[in-house]
Parts: structure tokens; C-alpha cells; sequence
């Protein structure tokens, strides 16, 4: 493992992707980790210059499951694609090429600025770490720092300036504090994304495309946006909830210990197979495995989770049908980023 000091003294060189020895293998993406979705989207958006990019360049409430899930492939992939990993992370950088601009305060952003790209893993990582520690079973503050770790050799995978990424767990916590402090605020687009669950449709999947109407719209989406509201204010640090305006009580904060306990002892008993059932991690797991061969490509997400026809072409867009998968991946990088 680098040293911490060494991060300091030494830029990155060949990046090493995470495999089943990581500490993140175990809790990203993993069933227990998903009550933690909203406040990543959130989170991520409060920072002016992601909010504003999101703002002027998503279409996430025209297509919001589609959006979100087909998002996850190359997300958990820069974590489980293992020698693929630094081609997918290459690839996700480069659908943010284009995304630029001035946002309604004359202020001008742009994806790839190395502080507003970091945010975006910043969060990841913290949202993996709360999720970890609250709905997991806990981490010990060694398990705390590994995770820190891992979150930087996964960073390395992107390409971008080390510059701007802490280089110590200490170094990482007041980074943290700081930017909740005096960076975040309540944009747009994090408004947006904590209200969206009050207006999802239903799920345009088989097994649930048929609920009732009634049914979805008068049980199961106020359950579900009560839910997840709940979760994320409380996974929130004090200084967001101030700048969001969300009230929490002492009470409401005994319900969500009640809750993580809950969520905890689940995690415990609930078998592998059902915990890492999303395609890109259930593969990965069983290519380490021995399970599935090493050559075969990593699952992409099907058709119809694709931009809509029109929309396949277009730079910003993860979409396996484009996706140049026979590339070199620092070439691919190049091609699609100009570096």
C-alpha cells in the first residue's frame, strides 16, 4: 500500500485498480449501500459548478430510471472492472468533455475543472464510507483510512490532476468540512434531485410495469420518497441540512440510529448472492472467482435503459452500442477529451 507521504512527494504513475482484497469490494454498490442513492445526488449537485452542469445539460427527470441505472455500469466499473477499470474510468471522463458554461450568476464551470470533478468522487467515496459504517456494521477508524485509501488509487484511475485530492485521511476530513462549510449550496439541480422522488413514475420494468396506478401513486411512491428523504437528511452533515434548510430533530435522530441498526443486522444475514446482485459487480465477483472468463467483456447495460434514439451519438451519453470498446484506453481518453 503507498504511504501517505509518498502520495504527497510522488504524482501518480501507473494506477492500480481495487480488486476482492479492497475494503470497497465489500461495501460499494452492495444492496445495503442503495439507501444512500439520494444523498450522493444530492450531495454532488450542491457543489455550484456540477449543480449548474446538471442543471443546463441532464434530462434525468425525462428519463429518470433509465438515466440512473445505465449510469451505474461504468460507475461500479471504474471499482470492478479490474484491468478494464482505468478504460472505463478514461470513457466516463470523456462523456464530460463538453459538458461547460455559465451558470445563472455569470459564474463559468466546466465537468473536467479538476476541484468539480474530484467533488463528484469526494462524495462517492463518502457516501460509500456513511454507508459502510451506518448500514453495514460498522468501521473501525482503520477501516475508515483504508477506505480513504482505496478511494485515491481509484481516483488515479481517471486521469485527472492529483492536485486538487487531499493527500492524508486527516487532510481529507477538513477538506470535507470545509467545502460543506463554504462551498455547498442549495443549487437547483440538488433541490431538484431530492424532490424527484416525489414524481417518479412507475418503473418501466416487466416485474413492475403493471402495478395499479392508485397503488403506485397513493402507497408505494409516498413510502418510498418518505424513505428516502428520511435516510439522506440524516446521512447529512449539520452544515448541509442548514444550507438545505432541512429541520432534524433529536428525535428524528434516534429513528434513523433505530433504523442503521435495522439496515445492519439485515446486512448481516443476507446472503452474497442477493447483496451484490447488480450485473457489473455480480460479474466481477465471479470473474475473481474463477466463475467466468477473465477475457469476456464486462455486462453493459441493455437497450432499454439507452438514451432515447436521437440522443445515442452524443459525447455525454454512456451508451453501449457507441462505445468503442476495441481502443486503447489512453488513446480513447485522448480521442474523447483532447488531452
Amino acid at each position: 500500500m503507498v504511504s501517505q507521504s509518498a502520495m504527497a512527494r510522488h504524482p501518480r504513475q501507473d494506477p492500480v485498480p481495487l480488486g476482492p482484497d479492497s475494503l470497497t469490494w465489500k461495501t460499494f454498490g452492495s444492496l445495503y449501500f442503495l439507501p444512500s442513492a439520494l444523498f450522493v445526488g444530492m450531495v454532488q449537485n450542491m457543489h455550484p459548478g456540477l449543480g449548474a452542469g446538471v442543471e443546463f445539460h441532464s434530462e434525468i427527470q425525462d428519463e429518470f430510471y433509465q438515466r440512473i441505472l445505465r449510469s451505474l455500469y461504468p460507475i461500479y466499473g471504474v471499482v470492478f472492472d479490474g484491468d478494464r477499470a482505468e478504460r472505463t474510468a478514461r470513457e466516463i471522463v470523456g462523456y464530460h468533455r463538453d459538458i461547460k458554461g455559465v451558470d445563472g450568476q455569470g459564474r463559468r464551470y466546466h465537468a473536467l475543472d479538476p476541484g468539480t470533478f474530484y467533488w463528484a468522487h469526494a462524495v462517492f467515496f463518502v457516501q460509500n464510507l456513511r454507508a459502510a459504517d451506518l448500514f453495514m456494521g460498522g468501521l473501525s477508524e482503520a477501516e475508515r483510512e483504508q477506505l480513504w485509501r482505496e478511494h485515491y488509487r481509484w481516483y488515479e484511475l481517471y486521469g485527472m490532476s492529483m492536485r486538487v485530492v487531499p493527500t492524508s485521511w486527516p487532510e481529507f476530513q477538513v477538506y470535507w468540512r470545509t467545502m460543506c462549510r463554504d462551498t455547498l449550496e442549495a443549487t437547483r439541480a440538488a433541490r431538484d434531485v431530492f424532490r424527484l422522488v416525489d414524481t417518479v413514475p412507475v418503473p418501466p420494468f416487466p416485474i413492475v410495469r403493471r402495478l395499479p396506478e392508485p397503488l403506485w401513486e397513493y402507497l408505494l411512491r409516498p413510502a418510498g420518497a418518505h424513505f428516502y428523504k428520511f435516510v439522506t437528511i440524516g446521512l447529512c452533515d449539520p452544515e448541509i441540512r442548514a444550507t438545505m434548510g432541512f429541520a432534524w430533530s433529536a428525535r428524528d435522530q434516534r429513528r434513523f440510529e433505530r433504523l442503521c441498526r435495522t439496515l445492519s443486522a439485515m446486512n448481516a444475514v443476507t446472503p452474497d448472492a442477493l447483496k451484490y446482485f447488480f450485473p457489473r459487480i455480480h460479474a466481477a465477483r465471479r470473474r475473481v472467482a474463477g466463475k467466468r472468463p477473465a477475457w469476456l467483456a464486462p455486462p453493459e447495460a441493455p437497450e432499454m435503459l439507452w438514451p432515447a434514439p436521437e440522443h445515442r451519438a452524443e459525447g455525454k451519453h454512456y451508451c453501449p452500442v457507441h462505445a468503442d470498446r476495441g481502443t486503447d484506453s489512453l488513446t480513447r481518453f485522448r480521442q474523447l477529451t483532447g488531452f
